[in-house]
């Protein structure tokens, strides 16, 4: 059993980070119980891997005896996730005030994009909105092109299902000492913000130029960190930045050392990497990958996400699983005695509601009237 065994979460339903969140906590062993809307797009039918390991319950939150009904479901669970805009649980009668009513314990999180506070709080956004508030869109990309969206990385998973998991995490483990719930603003555009930390520190140091892309170590500006096409069409990836990663790049590439003497001399970046570019065109991703996979260069193959699970250090370490047909990443990160695992594939809509309402108390009686008045399903 996972390390949150015995933890009840509800996770109203939405999209993006706040499902992810819920995916981590059910992998990690808690009881996430999915809220859905009747007539909602079908988690199994759409391939929905951050359902897996989660339980579905119809309730209609817009019927009064529906808002009571999840009351109650909150007197039994430990985490409230909203995935909602500022003010959306407040007008349907189910906000954090109504929620810590009924359970002091509770530990209400509350997911947006740019927080429940400020001039942006009710306005639509998506990841590549937030990230351009906090430089992280800015800074990817190529010199004197325009910035390129890292996928939903940095803002939706990165500074949002990753943030929302360690506040629900912190949270509970405060909860544990104190016996009370409290509520959570996680923001996107905060998480993106908290990303960037290390840039800060260099640009305070005068060790970054945060007005042009490519124009830095990290940012694809030095030739010993970098991707580079090879003559298959495949590309590698590079990250030599220590002097002796650096060495061993210089002597597996077969280039003249005292050529490449001056690896932080920004000046002569350009140069450099032309000729490693001329070097690495001259043999396929493969041999390059028997030449320098494993060695101390910092290297790897640039691999497609299909390409991924059947990557040998992938398949040996077990980084991806297969469940009801769809191939996804495995639990992360991993217990040594208590293991994480995917309890099982996405749920349909509704799938759970009687099991889990006849295990909350409510009686089978109860259950057909609030069906009958469309109250749940």
């Amino acid at each position: 059993m996972g390390p949150l065994n015995g933890y009840t979460i509800l996770e109203l339903g939405g999209i993006g980070p706040a499902p992810m969140g819920g995916m981590i906590l059910a992998d990690m062993g808690a009881e996430v119980i999915r809220i859905d809307r009747k007539g909602g797009a079908d988690p199994k039918l759409m391939k929905d891997v951050s359902a897996r390991g989660k339980k579905s319950v119809v309730v209609n939150l817009k019927a009064p005896e529906g808002v009571d009904t999840f009351l109650r479901m909150v007197e039994n669970a430990d985490v409230v996730i909203d995935p909602f805009r500022p003010g959306v649980c407040e007008k349907l009668g189910i906000g954090p005030d109504v929620c810590l009513a009924r359970n002091p314990k509770v530990i209400f999180a509350r997911m947006t994009g740019w927080g429940q506070t400020g001039p942006l709080a009710l306005a639509a956004g998506h990841d590549i909105n937030y990230i351009s508030l906090t430089g992280a869109l800015f800074a990817t990309g190529r010199r004197d092109q325009k910035p390129v969206p890292p996928l939903n990385l940095v803002g939706d998973m990165g500074g949002g299902g990753m943030l929302l998991v360690n506040g629900i995490l912190a949270a509970l483990l405060e909860s544990s000492q104190s016996g009370r719930g409290q509520v959570i603003d996680v923001a996107m555009v905060d998480g993106a913000a908290q990303l960037m930390w290390m840039m800060h520190g260099f640009e305070a140091l005068g060790a970054w130029n945060a007005e042009q892309r490519e124009s830095n170590m990290l940012d694809g500006a030095a030739h010993f960190y970098d991707t580079y096409e090879c003559a298959c069409g495949g590309y590698v990836s590079i990250g030599s930045i220590e002097p002796q990663f650096y060495a061993l790049l210089l002597e597996l590439t077969g280039v003249d050392p005292e050529a490449f003497r001056d690896q932080h001399q920004q000046e002569q970046w350009p140069v450099m990497k032309a000729a490693l570019a001329d070097v690495f065109r001259s043999k396929t991703r493969d041999q390059w990958c028997h030449i320098m996979e494993g060695s101390d260069v910092c290297f790897a193959p640039v691999l497609s996400f299909k390409e991924a699970p059947d990557y040998p250090a992938n398949k040996a370490r077990e980084v991806y699983q297969t469940v009801d047909g769809v191939t996804q990443p495995a639990p992360a990160p991993r217990f040594s005695r208590t293991p994480s695992e995917i309890a099982h594939g996405a749920h349909s809509i509704g799938e759970d509601t009687d099991r889990v309402l006849q295990a909350m108390g409510f009686a089978v009686h109860e259950i057909a009237q609030l069906k009958e008045h469309n109250s749940i399903a």
